[in-house]
């Protein structure tokens, strides 16, 4: 595995990751891979994620589930949907492993 380029701790800090809950999981039409992802952040309303996840995850199996979100990305158009912010996922031999928390860590919360 390549070492990427190291990165200061000023561009780190950039990255705001916080914790969500995924509220609603359901499969975009037309589309073999993704999912659309209601995720419970502590704003007012949930954010939309789409994840390329569809073919490893089933939606009823994800909804509950404590995930890491990159909470200030800049907001993507795909199919015709708004991604609000992207999921955390480990890649274990090109098979995503979503990174999650506890279930007890509140909505909302930021990592360090």
């Amino acid at each position: 595995m390549e070492t990427p380029g190291l990165i200061s701790i000023e561009t780190f800090a950039q990255v705001d990751l916080r914790v969500g809950q995924i509220l609603v999981a359901e499969r975009v039409p037309n589309a073999d891979k993704l999912l659309r992802l209601e995720v419970d952040v502590a704003e007012s309303a949930p954010r939309q994620l789409l994840a390329g996840i569809a073919e490893w995850y089933p939606p009823e199996g994800l909804i509950g589930q404590k995930i890491i979100v990159v909470f200030n990305l800049q907001p993507r158009r795909m199919r015709g949907l708004e991604s609000q912010g992207m999921l955390l996922a480990a890649d274990a031999e090109g098979k995503p492993m979503l990174a999650t928390v506890p279930a007890e860590t509140p909505n909302g919360a930021r990592l360090h």
